[in-house]
């Protein structure tokens, strides 16, 4: 069934028309200054086409709450979640197709790039039986798709930049339709804007960005002036799902309203000045009952010339509480090479006993067993981070201290060493079991071993690394499954590859039954 989005009037005065289908399948990038009419084009799109399709909103401003009232949206706030209660929230939103706004409001930039990473993730690894059809909108898309490293860290960048770019490479396959907006497009990230196929170019008035939207709509360098005469809400349209031409649209009214809005000019207040210098300075009843704050430094009076015998007399006293201070605590003995190694393990195990940290980041990971080291007078950075890795991926491997020892566990780190860096503790998960000729783990295991509580993700993990070549999946009687390792000579016993991940049934034992879902 083909469904027209009425998005306003061309410049003939007909119905401008967006279909939904050839949206869903081929993505939309809008462009527009501030205060162009990109929120209220998004806006008349989410509500002409909310009684047709599931939608989520990435709303950095909590701009888009508003439709929760007339709509049904619900409405998430993301400050009040972690990462891997929102992943568990993003899985839900798709099972019961609820639309929802994901509102980033109160979070600094960098919480918000990994917070949107995270929902967006949770959206991505959804089991493919709940890939229904779903646009999702990200509005100020330079933000969580950055075309240079600015002031966030690189690795929040990293994270926010794969959502953004599996949204819109990869979306298209599990129903994800990414519609993002940008107020620059020389910001934005270049291979995530070259995924969209539609495009609602508005006024711009930079030559870089309007050099960008001429490109990116076929058209020459020097019809790209025609983006600053453009008025509000008025845009170009161009793609599949729009027009095959360029197409002047002028996007109709919507029947919600942002929280914020353009400033509109005001009259001062008639009052006297003697009353306006009371109103700021006489302080109202709640302050009085506050803490007062520090008045500001006034310029320090001039110092005398120093003391000469007093900072000797100060520096004795510093010397004789250092030494004080070693006595108390006395420096640990030195250790040998083997017991700092089995030290630094017992380190490292006490940060995986945290049954969140399977899917936390390597650096996340680092700096806590850094900070343990501390704690135990561990010179933890003798383990750099290369060395952290492999160290981890062992131990996430189930392997015990005595197990790498083995000839056959040599090959397999070796051979791991050579893989992707998402493959190797899962590829080290299977050597151990084919080693012990055990059965193959699960999908939850193997979902747990690459940091991840999705089984629908390990499984396209061992489908590709099949393609690859690093392992041969081989179904059994029964639904069964056995993998064979090629680059050891050897293969796992059967395993049930939908058994429950024993972790997680041993924290289930530990807490009790979760009698309202809360740990899914």
């Amino acid at each position: 069934m083909q469904v027209g989005i009425d998005m306003g009037l061309t410049a003939e005065n007909r119905p401008a028309l967006l279909d939904l289908e050839e949206l869903l399948a081929t993505r939309l990038l809008v462009q527009g200054n501030s205060g162009s009419g990109k929120s209220h084009l998004l806006r008349r799109l989410l509500e002409q086409s909310a009684p047709w399709v599931q939608q989520c909103v990435i709303d950095p401003e909590g701009d888009f709450v508003t439709l929760a009232e007339k709509y049904g949206h619900v409405v998430v706030e993301a400050a009040d979640h972690t990462e891997v209660s929102l992943q568990r929230v993003a899985a839900r939103v798709r099972q019961h197709r609820v639309s929802v706004v994901l509102s980033l409001e109160g979070a600094d930039i960098e919480a918000q790039m990994r917070l949107a990473a995270a929902f967006l993730g949770g959206l991505f690894d959804a089991e493919r039986d709940y890939w229904y059809p779903m646009l999702v909108v990200v509005d100020e898309a330079q933000l969580f798709a950055p075309a240079a490293a600015g002031e966030v860290s690189d690795e929040a960048r990293k994270i926010s930049l794969g959502a953004m770019t599996n949204l819109m490479c990869r979306g298209r396959k599990r129903g994800l339709a990414g519609i993002i907006a940008t107020q620059r497009l020389a910001k934005l990230a270049k291979n995530v804007a070259a995924e969209a196929s539609n495009f609602l170019m508005g006024r711009t008035f930079l030559d870089i960005d309007m050099a960008r939207a001429a490109d990116l709509l076929g058209m020459e360098r020097r019809q790209a002036e025609m983006f600053r005469d453009l008025q509000r809400g008025h845009f170009v349209a161009l793609g599949p799902a729009l027009s095959r031409r360029p197409l002047p649209v002028r996007i109709g009214v919507v029947e919600t309203a942002g929280r914020g809005g353009s400033p509109k000019l005001m009259p001062l207040p008639d009052q006297p000045p003697a009353d306006a210098r009371d109103l700021i300075l006489t302080p109202t009843a709640d302050e009085l009952f506050a803490p007062t704050p520090m008045p500001v430094a006034k310029r320090p009076p001039p110092q005398a010339a120093p003391d000469i015998n007093a900072a000797l007399r100060l520096a004795g006293q510093r010397q004789a509480e250092i030494a004080a201070n070693a006595a108390a605590n006395p420096e640990p003995p030195a250790l040998s090479a083997e017991e700092m190694e089995q030290r630094l393990d017992e380190v490292l195990r006490e940060v995986l006993a945290d049954p969140e940290a399977a899917f936390r980041t390597d650096a996340v990971l680092y700096q806590d067993f850094l900070v343990r080291c501390r704690i135990h007078r561990l010179r933890g950075e003798a383990l750099d981070m290369p060395g952290f890795r492999r160290r981890l991926s062992v131990i996430r491997a189930g392997v015990d201290a005595g197990g790498t020892d083995q000839p056959e566990w040599a090959q397999a780190e070796e051979a791991a060493s050579g893989l992707p860096e998402d493959m190797q503790g899962v590829f080290l998960l299977l050597a151990r079991a084919a080693i012990a000729k055990a059965p193959c783990p699960s999908d939850a295991e193997v979902a747990r071993a690459c940091g991840s509580r999705s089984p629908g993700r390990a499984r396209r993990l061992l489908s590709y690394m099949e393609q690859r070549g690093v392992i041969v999946q081989r179904t059994l009687l029964g639904g069964m499954r056995a993998i064979a390792l090629p680059h050891l000579g050897c293969q796992t016993a059967a395993g049930d590859p939908h058994a429950p991940d024993p972790a997680d049934m041993m924290a289930a034992a530990e807490n009790g039954p979760d009698l309202f879902g809360t740990n899914g």
